[in-house]
């Protein structure tokens, strides 16, 4: 296989955790979090800190979910606690983790190819799937049960959770803690993948993310045969190889950006139009059954 599709497909994998992080915030609890931007790089500079301070590859992967987690955390404060609209609190909470990301290690840019890493238990595409495949399998679970489907219905109908005693502001603040925590994790394993961690990782990575999560509404719209985290996997899948296709007939990579702004356009419009021309398909049968059914009138 082409080296460059097998490094997008590895990034798609890594990519598609950010995604069903997202998806948890943009699907989930209909809020617009930004802070991702600065939790994607937190995650690598604290899977950066913990390796370089002996600490086993696996421990510190995991280390970088629970800091992101606390990325989560200050998101909902400032959200729910202070009033801030969401999407003024994500960029607060990503300004502020610049600074710390800094702070961390000392340094903008932390190479890592002298450590160990998570990857080194085998080939990083079998490893990566096991990742992703567990995840997904845990997520799914934990949105079954009764925390999940409340959390679900915060998103939904916020009054109705209200409404039955439950503190809507407890699901949303789960929702974001693991939503952060999932894409910090994300950041740690893109940091062994690439063999650094940079203070810029996490420019435009919320593109990606809605990129990835757009692509996979795509997939059999009408169909309930795929759960939303497989969706947000295959788009993440899809996005990168897209990209890596791109890039392998011969656009310059400096192009990735503007690459990523057009298939975002695309696949929106793709499904703007594809629920306008639904609708109007249904108005027709609709239209037609009335017409079918028009009662006798009598004299």
């Amino acid at each position: 296989m082409n080296s460059l599709i097998m490094t997008s497909l590895e990034q798609g994998l890594i990519f598609s955790i950010l995604a069903m992080g997202v998806f948890l915030t943009y699907k989930v609890l209909d809020i617009a979090d930004l802070s991702v931007e600065g939790t994607f790089p937190f995650g690598a500079f604290i899977f950066a800190k913990f390796i370089s301070m002996g600490v086993n590859p696996i421990i510190s992967t995991l280390m970088a979910f629970c800091f992101g987690t606390l990325a989560g955390l200050l998101t909902s404060t400032l959200f729910i606690k202070l009033k801030i609209k969401p999407l003024l609190a994500g960029i607060l909470t990503m300004t502020i983790l610049y600074s710390v990301n800094l702070r961390t290690n000392g340094k903008a840019n932390v190479p890592l190819f002298s450590y160990g890493s998570i990857f080194d238990l085998g080939s990083a595409l079998v490893v990566l799937g096991v990742i992703v495949l567990l995840i997904k399998i845990i997520l799914d679970q934990f949105l079954k049960t009764e925390a999940g489907y409340l959390l679900i219905a915060t998103g939904d109908n916020e009054s109705l959770v209200r409404s039955i005693g439950e503190n809507s502001n407890k699901y949303k603040i789960i929702g974001l803690m693991l939503a952060n925590g999932l894409v910090g994790l994300s950041g740690a394993l893109m940091a062994q993948m690439q063999g650094f961690a940079d203070i810029t990782m996490g420019s435009s990575i919320i593109v990606v993310a809605l990129a990835s999560i757009i692509i996979g509404d795509t997939i059999k719209k009408d169909s309930n045969k795929f759960k939303n985290t497989t969706r947000a996997i295959l788009g993440s899948i899809i996005y990168k190889l897209i990209g890596g296709i791109a890039i392998d007939l011969g656009l310059d990579p400096s192009d990735l950006k503007a690459i990523s702004a057009i298939i975002v356009i695309a696949f929106i419009s793709y499904n703007n139009f594809s629920i306008d021309l639904l609708g109007l398909k249904k108005e027709k049968r609709s239209e037609k059954h009335a017409k079918d059914n028009k009662p006798i009138k009598e004299f």
